[in-house]
Order: structure tokens, then C-alpha cells, then sequence
């Protein structure tokens, strides 16, 4: 097993510290804050040294290669941009405080998604549709690394699909502007050019995103170990767990509980290291 390490504040002290640590028959530099430790024989204490040296780490079979990966599902909010939307629209409606509470229960899995959502989108009633247009041109960002691990993937030929609780406004344009293959979300409903405060047809929760990724697994004919699945929050899970490897990027405990590797250093382009 090899042990992939990297991190912002990474030192060549850390690396040597790690491969004494776990008997490494040698490392090599992977980028400027990532290393590959190869063929680890002891993994006692390299958890706890990781975490408090704020490096990510990963234990990666050697043959593991990102072109075996044929499927790739994204959550959008706060994975592939930095902000949740909802948020910055509850922000224009000058409910915040009130919609981000809600988003922090939904994501520690305190509050059903389903009902979360419902309530956060009640809470955007009567706000004008140019607020949807203001979020995503002034406040959404696309979060470090994911352009780069965008194009290899499309390079390598993986099947992108984008899936989020959030809104079809956002996933339509970042579908297009990143180049996943596919996007689907939930559809707000405009009357007068203002939110009523409802959904348009079926809410896509969290049983949603899984059913989402299963239906992309069979349409392309894939085994569960040929697919990757990226997420933050709770509603996550389920999709995660269709996959045969699970990334939880800056995500909350119970989510890194339950995936493959973490990334809470490191941008979305430390999947790349993890898999060359």
C-alpha cells in the first residue's frame, strides 16, 4: 500500500517524519505540496500526525489509476463552487441567518434534506429573479482545482455528472462552463419574475442524487468500483455510497466518517495525486 500526503503547509520534514513513521521503502514528489510514500508496511499513528500537521492523507493501492474511473459524480455546493447558493440568495433576501441555520442542520444530517430545503426555498419568497443572476455573477466561485481536474477528466473520458440539491439556475451554467456531461437539480418556481417560494416538480434530495448516480451507472454499463463520487454534507451519503470510492471535500464529520479519502487541506485537484 502506498501513502499519499499533501497539504499548503507540507515540509519535506513531514515526509521524512511519515515514511520513518510507517517503515516507507522510499517517497517521491508528486506536485509542490504532495508526496507518494510507497510501500508502507505500518499505518499506527499516522492519522493522529496528519491531522496535527493539517495534511491530507490517503492509503492508495498502487495499481490504483484515475483512467480506471469511468464515472465521476460532483455535488456543486460548497464542492465544486465555495459558497451554497441558497444562502447567498436567503443573504439578498435578507434572511441569512435564518436559511444558512437551516443549511447547517441539513448538512450535520439534523434536519431530513427534503424538509430543509422547503423551508429554506419558503423563506425566498417574493425575491426577484435578477437575485439568482447577482449570486451567480458576483458571489459564485469555483472552488480550487476543479478546473484542473475537470480536464483531465474529460481528457481520460470519465463520464462527469453534476448533481445537487440545489438549483437548476446554477447547474445549468456550470454544466456548460465547466463541461459535465450531465446536471440535474432542483427547478425553482418563478411567477412575475419573482420566487414563490415553492419547487417545480420533484424535489431532488438526497435519495434523489443516489438514484441520479445508479441511473448514469447503468446507462453507461459500469461496475460500482469504476465510479467516484465527491460531496460536503450529509445529503451526500447516499450517493457516496454508490460508488466504489467516496471523496469528502471539506466536509462535515459524519460525511468523512463515511468516505474513502478526505480533502480538508487541499483543493479539488488532490483527487489527482491520489490517483495518477
Amino acid at each position: 500500500m502506498n501513502l499519499v500526503i499533501q497539504g499548503p503547509s507540507i515540509t519535506l520534514r513531514h515526509v521524512e517524519t511519515l515514511a520513518k513513521m510507517t517503515g516507507a521503502a522510499g517517497f517521491a514528489r508528486l506536485g509542490g505540496s504532495a508526496f507518494r510514500l510507497t510501500d508502507i508496511r505500518d499505518r499506527e499513528g499516522v492519522v493522529a500526525y496528519c491531522d496535527g500537521a493539517e495534511l491530507d492523507f490517503g492509503f492508495v493501492a498502487p495499481e490504483a489509476k484515475l483512467a480506471d474511473i469511468r464515472l465521476v459524480a460532483f455535488d456543486m455546493d460548497s464542492t465544486v463552487i465555495t459558497i451554497e447558493c441558497v444562502d447567498e440568495l436567503g443573504a439578498l433576501a435578507g434572511k441569512k441567518d435564518e436559511v444558512a441555520a437551516i443549511t447547517a442542520a441539513a448538512m450535520r444530517g439534523d434536519m431530513a434534506f427534503g424538509e430543509s430545503l422547503r423551508r429554506r426555498v419558503a423563506l425566498l419568497a417574493g425575491l426577484n429573479e435578477k437575485a439568482l443572476k447577482q449570486v451567480y455573477e458576483e458571489r459564485l466561485q469555483l472552488t480550487e482545482g476543479v478546473e484542473q481536474l475537470m480536464a483531465r477528466l474529460k481528457v481520460l473520458g470519465a463520464f462527469t455528472l453534476l448533481v445537487s440539491g440545489g438549483f437548476t439556475y446554477f447547474t445549468d451554467r456550470l454544466k456548460k462552463r465547466l463541461g459535465f456531461d450531465r446536471a440535474t437539480s432542483n427547478t425553482l418556481e418563478i411567477v412575475r419574475r419573482r420566487l414563490t417560494g415553492r419547487l417545480k416538480g420533484e424535489l431532488l434530495d438526497a435519495a434523489g442524487k443516489a438514484a441520479a448516480v445508479r441511473e448514469a451507472r447503468e446507462k453507461l454499463k459500469l461496475h460500482r468500483d469504476q465510479i467516484l463520487a465527491i460531496g460536503d454534507g450529509a445529503n451526500d451519503i447516499p450517493m457516496m455510497a454508490e460508488a466504489g470510492t467516496s471523496i469528502a471535500y471539506r466536509a462535515k464529520p459524519l460525511v468523512r466518517e463515511k468516505a474513502t479519502y478526505c480533502l480538508n487541506y487541499v483543493g479539488l485537484d488532490g483527487v489527482l495525486n491520489l490517483f495518477p
